[in-house]
């Protein structure tokens, strides 16, 4: 699913326009984005958890090559599926 079909479907299942549903997208990722950024965990019971994990630097090696190559220290996101989404998929029902 896309943003745009996803605020397709908010705005069909809501009853909202198009634009407020375009913003209450918007706004729900942006706080997510903004909550990642500060460090934050964001738990959505039955969905859920995303955080950012701390990854080290390490000795990689360029595949081209096989030149062995510093890779640097770096933070990404990170999502841990729920236990209940999980099940659903599991016996396909999402």
């Amino acid at each position: 699913m896309t943003r745009s079909e996803l605020i397709d479907q908010l705005a069909e299942r809501s009853g909202f326009s198009v634009n407020v549903a375009e913003d209450i997208v918007d706004c729900f990722f942006d706080s997510m984005t903004d909550a990642m950024l500060a460090g934050n965990r964001i738990e959505i019971r039955g969905f859920g958890n995303f955080e950012v994990r701390e990854y080290g630097s390490y000795t990689g090696r360029n595949p081209k090559t096989g030149e062995p190559s510093q890779v640097a220290p770096k933070k990404l996101p990170f999502f841990k599926v729920g236990k209940e989404l999980k099940q659903l998929v599991l016996d396909g029902q999402a």
